[in-house]
């Protein structure tokens, strides 16, 4: 099978079974997406969503974090993963947005790079989800199920992830496709036991075909 042929399967069973997926996270608008990504780092958007709740009550926009003390954001986010530092980039991120970007956060690649606490696949992130644009965040179930399905061979990085399901998939559809392998990954393509038995793709999946010869 060709890296073509393969493409094409996976994309074609996704848009069958999962025409419209959406992101897990719980927000209201492009700020509180913002939040919620960076502390999905590490992290379930299970876990993100129960005590997001609050922390928007708290402070609901950018300029009323911004007048939080870090110690202060570290209290409704203490029981996520790695608080001290998410507490210290929620600051500074606010901080930023309210003071150097007129409260409004960037659609654009470096200026998202440049707030604390967005690295590539945060940025990725806003520029699919919030802002529509085509991109294909990679997180460690993209990274996963794209290995195991065939998608990439040997990637060593998620950037080489990035890269080459950019170079494959059509631009259209790249931003339902990151949903696509992050809800295979997170629900059927797990990452300690796959559940093959449940899965539409065995017939193309590189990983199911090895063992199961």
């Amino acid at each position: 099978m060709t890296a073509a042929q393969r493409y094409k399967a996976v994309l074609d069973w996704f848009e069958q079974t999962m025409p419209s997926p959406q992101t897990e996270l719980h927000y209201n608008n492009t700020f509180e997406l913002l939040v919620a990504v960076i502390l999905s780092a590490q992290c379930t958007d299970k876990r993100v969503n129960q005590i997001t709740p609050s922390l928007f009550k708290a402070y609901p926009t950018a300029e009323d974090m911004s007048k939080a003390t870090v110690e202060e954001i570290y209290e409704y986010i203490r029981s996520v993963s790695y608080p001290n530092n998410k507490a210290r980039n929620l600051s500074g991120a606010a901080q930023m947005i309210t003071h150097e970007l007129g409260g409004v956060i960037p659609c654009d690649m470096d200026k998202l790079l440049a707030i604390p606490g967005v690295g590539r696949k945060t940025a990725n992130v806003m520029l699919a989800v919030a802002f529509d644009r085509q991109a294909m965040p990679v997180d460690t179930h993209v990274f996963r199920v794209s290995e195991r399905i065939g998608l990439t061979t040997d990637s060593k990085t998620p950037l080489e992830t990035e890269r080459t399901l950019c170079r494959h998939i059509p631009a259209e559809k790249l931003s339902r496709a990151h949903h696509w392998l992050i809800l295979h990954g997170r629900y059927t393509c797990k990452a300690r036991r796959p559940e093959c038995l449940s899965c539409g793709l065995t017939d193309v999946c590189r990983y199911y075909s090895q063992n199961n010869r």
